[in-house]
């Protein structure tokens, strides 16, 4: 009798209810356009989801500790290496899925402007007494980005000292926005979804490695993660993460 106390449903549907969320570690530069993702997704499947937005690296830490996730979504391949190779995330369920670009942005109400930025570019001078903001060049993907790019282009050296290093491209992309940073490197994707920052420069697509997005579940994963997954895939996901500037790098699977 004991077994089929043990086989009655009972305690079935609130863990159910529970299941029906999926916990999304995301790179902080993608907060607008997955939110938007995220809403059609729950719209269509009703599968809740929360993310957490942080710089990759933070991001990828935490993952290696242990912390919850059922997904993890980086703004460089480093990152995602680094999961890989603490077997953090399913290998096999990896794609490259968004492209980006670095631009030069400055508040609003700067007299800065159509900056052309290529070889022998003085970002120290534009600068001026003021600092320049970014991720964290070691660790956070848009300061790795800023920093290849200005060493390729030679003007590292001389503006390294006036860099206020953030913890992530949003906390980068708000300093120039409060005015406490003169300039700052950020996405493209970023500056467009702030009001209190201009564009004043793009940055050569060959002056930096490759800005992509690799997407991947983690080794933990629910069962669920293979429909967000395929989602972030779809056509509908495509065109959302497009108007806000990214480049999806594969063929819409629907």
């Amino acid at each position: 009798m004991a077994h089929a106390q043990d086989a009655k449903p009972s305690g079935a549907s609130p863990a159910a209810v529970q299941d029906k969320t999926l916990t999304i570690f995301a790179a902080a530069s993608m907060k607008n356009a997955l939110d938007d993702v995220d809403a059609a997704y729950t719209a269509k499947y009703g599968t809740k989801i929360v993310v957490s937005y942080a710089a990759s690296s933070a991001l990828a830490k935490q993952l290696e500790q242990g912390a919850p996730a059922d997904i993890f979504i980086s703004a460089d391949t480093d990152w995602m290496d680094y999961s890989a190779g603490k077997k953090t995330i399913s290998e096999p369920s990896r794609v490259n899925l968004l492209g980006n670009k670095i631009v030069l942005i400055a508040p609003k109400d700067s007299k800065i402007a159509n900056v052309m930025i290529g070889p022998g570019f003085d970002l120290a001078k534009l600068a001026g007494d003021g600092r320049i903001a970014t991720g964290d060049v070691k660790a956070v993907p848009v300061g790795k980005y800023a920093k290849a790019a200005l060493e390729k282009l030679g003007a590292w050296q001389a503006a390294e000292p006036k860099f206020a290093m953030a913890e992530s491209v949003r906390a980068a992309l708000a300093l120039v926005a409060r005015g406490e940073a003169n300039v700052g490197i950020v996405y493209e994707t970023d500056a467009k979804v702030e009001p209190g920052v201009k564009i004043v420069g793009a940055f050569p697509a060959d002056s930096h490695p490759a800005i992509i997005y690799p997407v991947a579940a983690t080794t933990n994963a629910k069962a669920d993660a293979n429909g967000y997954l395929a989602f972030l895939r779809s056509g509908a996901a495509k065109a959302i993460f497009e108007k806000y500037g990214f480049t999806f790098l594969i063929k819409p699977i629907s």
